[in-house]
C-alpha cells in the first residue's frame, strides 16, 4: 500500500528562505502542492524565489521578517495569514554562526547568534502557535506541523562554532519542550539536525585544505545535498506524521553517532 502526501490547501511559512536550506524547502514544499510564504530580511531574493517558484506552478508569498524583532516577528505572521491564510506547516530555519574560539567569543557574536537561532526561532513558533491553538480548539485530530531546523552541531560539539553548537542544542529542548506542551492541540513539533550541507556559501570552502580536512572525519568522506533532506522533510510537514511529535532526528550521514 502506497503513502501519498498531498499538501493542497496547505500553507507552509519558511523562515530564511531567501538562502541555503531555506530556498530549497520552500520549493520542495511548493513543488508539494503547498502555497508558500517566503520570509527573511532580503526582501529581492525572496523576491526572485517567488518567481521562480511560480514558473514552475506553484504559489509563493512574499513576507518581510527580521526574526531578532520580536514586533516583526508578530507583523510578519499577521501579514502571511493576511495574504496567504492560516499556516499549517511552520519550517523555522532562520540560523547564523560565527567561528572562533569560545575564549574568542565577545558579547557581540553570542548576542548574534542567540537573538536569531534561539530567541527568534522560539518567538516566530510562540506567534504561529498561538494562532494553531487558536483553531484547534483542543482538537489533537487539527493537523499542524512545525519543524525546527536544529544541526548536527546540537548532538556532537564542533571546534570554532561553540556558541553555533549550544543555541542548536538548545533548539533540540526547545523543540521536545513544545512538541509536549502544544502536541494535546494537534500541534506536532520536531526537529532535523543536518549534517554537513553543501550550499551556495560553503562550497568553496569544502573545495579548500580546510575543507578537505573537515571531508576526511566524515563518516563516507562526503557532504549532502540539499535534496537530501527532501524526504524527510515533507514526511515531518505531512498528515503521514501524525504519530511522531518530539523527535529530533539527524540527517548527517552518521556523522553524530561516530
Amino acid at each position: 500500500m502506497g503513502v501519498e502526501m498531498n499538501f493542497e490547501g496547505k500553507i507552509a511559512l519558511v523562515t530564511g528562505a531567501s538562502s541555503g536550506l531555506g530556498t530549497r524547502f520552500a520549493k520542495v514544499l511548493a513543488r508539494a502542492g503547498a502555497q508558500v510564504v517566503l520570509a527573511s530580511r532580503r526582501i529581492d531574493r525572496l523576491k526572485e524565489l517567488r518567481a521562480e517558484i511560480e514558473a514552475d506552478g506553484g504559489a509563493a508569498y512574499v513576507v518581510p521578517l527580521d526574526v531578532t524583532d520580536y514586533a516583526s516577528i508578530k507583523s510578519a505572521i499577521a501579514h502571511a495569514e493576511t495574504e496567504a491564510g492560516s499556516i499549517d506547516i511552520l519550517v523555522n530555519n532562520s540560523g547564523v554562526a560565527t567561528s572562533q574560539p569560545l575564549a574568542e567569543v565577545t558579547p557581540d557574536d553570542y548576542a548574534f547568534v542567540m537573538d536569531t537561532n534561539l530567541r527568534g526561532a522560539f518567538f516566530v513558533a510562540q506567534e504561529v502557535a498561538k494562532r494553531m491553538i487558536a483553531r484547534a480548539k483542543g482538537d489533537a485530530q487539527c493537523p499542524h506541523r512545525i519543524i525546527n531546523i536544529s544541526s548536527v552541531a546540537a548532538l556532537r560539539v564542533v571546534p570554532q562554532i561553540g556558541i553555533y553548537s549550544m543555541s542548536k542544542a538548545a533548539m533540540v529542548h526547545m523543540t521536545k519542550a513544545m512538541a509536549a506542551e502544544w502536541g494535546r492541540c494537534g500541534i506536532n513539533v520536531n526537529a532535523i539536525c543536518p549534517g554537513y550541507i553543501s550550499t551556495e556559501f560553503n562550497a568553496e570552502f569544502f573545495a579548500s585544505d580546510a575543507g578537505l580536512k573537515v571531508l576526511d572525519m566524515l563518516p563516507r568522506k562526503r557532504v549532502g545535498q540539499p535534496e537530501y533532506l527532501d524526504g524527510l522533510l515533507l514526511l515531518l510537514a505531512s498528515e503521514e506524521s501524525q504519530f511522531i511529535n518530539g523527535a529530533i532526528i539527524a540527517a548527517d550521514d552518521g556523522f553524530s553517532v561516530q
